[in-house]
């Protein structure tokens, strides 16, 4: 499984290499948010790359995210959004 720290978003769909996941919120945080917690439909092999896929929503109030709009962009065709959050190791 995987978990990822979350803000103010919903989540209607996550997928890992095509097939859908499992996935479940844990308890909000007051600083770091609410996990979100992935599993795999299928054990990894060590090494074995994994493309994961969340369809979600976000709000103004999901502070971790921000937005360019197209304009912002090199290709200025399509917005692109970015998360100034970094790994946090346990």
């Amino acid at each position: 499984s995987q978990v990822l720290d979350t803000r103010d978003v919903q989540v209607f769909k996550v997928t890992v290499n095509g097939q859908d996941a499992q996935f479940a919120f844990g308890e909000k945080h007051s600083f770091k948010g609410t996990p979100l917690e992935i599993t795999f439909p299928n054990e990894l092999r060590r090494g074995q790359e994994a493309i994961v896929e969340i369809s979600f929503e976000s709000s103004p109030q999901s502070s971790a995210l921000q937005w360019f709009t197209p304009e912002q962009t090199s290709g200025k065709k399509h917005p692109f959004l970015f998360s100034q959050c970094q790994v946090e190791l346990i």
